[in-house]
């Protein structure tokens, strides 16, 4: 059974968002459902999109395991009911209370040494915050979904996680967060190398060495102005040509990687405000 299914209102709003060009309206219902273990497959093949060009950095396999150990908290999208495989995710993980677990160190040493890479400052305080003998609690925060979902689905998923993490606290569990990291992706348009190399006439562009930072998660801007500190890097394992990316355009798409800090009073102002802004 679905945990929650859209009203009639959101129902609408879905439907325009699917509404094509001289076509009728396309119906689709998006349900809710808790994690669980027929996800498992699903849950990696997302993780390896979030991670992008770094996936191989981390025990993916672990950690869908790991999300999958706390069915309570979270959410997956799903519209061909239950058994079907989820168009989206969002869970949370207390990094503190599971730092001795092998995926979340290694996935912890793996998210500071991007930060650390962009931004030195933010991984000393991140670092810091982590340190057993921090009274603070980080949340590491996975969202992730198709790249056609419709961005509101996503604010009824964080409101839900809101509640569920009261729900945990209230019966002692380890979700009393202070801060939350949140990972994700973006991504800059980057000029072609063969442009360089031809004397076509070329169009007119951005200056040299001006990048238009463009979100994956569009809800990540919002996220950005609330946030600490942000790290935008480039994956580890990332040997980019410019010009693998780029079809019938002058740029090439280069992914990288996007970490946000956040207070617990800043994300839980937030999350009203995506409901907001995305007529969620």
């Amino acid at each position: 059974m679905a945990k929650r299914q859209n009203n009639a209102s959101e129902d609408t709003q879905m439907n325009e968002i699917m509404k094509a060009p001289d076509m009728d309206f396309i119906n689709i219902d998006f349900e809710f459902f808790d994690p669980q273990p027929i996800d498992f497959h699903a849950f990696k093949n997302l993780l390896k999109q979030l991670l992008g060009y770094d996936h191989t950095n981390v025990n993916i396999s672990a950690l869908s395991d790991l999300i999958l150990s706390q069915p309570l908290l979270g959410s997956t999208v799903k519209i061909d009911g239950n058994n079907s495989d989820p168009y989206a995710m969002l869970s949370v993980i207390n990094l503190n209370s599971r730092r001795e677990e092998p995926v979340i160190k290694e996935l912890t040493s793996y998210v500071l040494s991007r930060i650390a890479a962009s931004n030195p400052n933010m991984e000393k305080q991140v670092r810091e915050l982590l340190s057993p003998d921090s009274n603070a609690q980080i949340g590491l925060i996975i969202n992730e979904r198709l790249i056609n979902m419709p961005v509101q689905v996503i604010p009824p998923m964080y409101n839900m996680l809101l509640e569920e993490m009261q729900w945990a606290i209230d019966a002692n569990e380890p979700y009393n967060f202070t801060h939350y990291l949140l990972l994700s992706r973006s991504y800059v348009e980057v000029a072609s190398k063969l442009d360089d190399e031809d004397e076509r006439p070329k169009k007119k562009g951005k200056k040299a060495g001006e990048q238009e930072l463009c979100y994956f998660h569009p809800e990540d801007e919002q996220f950005r102005q609330a946030g600490l500190a942000v790290a935008d890097y480039s994956f580890a394992n990332q040997d980019f040509n410019p010009d693998m990316n780029r079809v019938f355009q002058d740029a090439g798409i280069k992914p990288q990687g996007e970490s946000i800090l956040l207070t617990h009073d800043a994300f839980k102002s937030l999350v009203p405000q995506l409901l907001d802004v995305y007529n969620a």
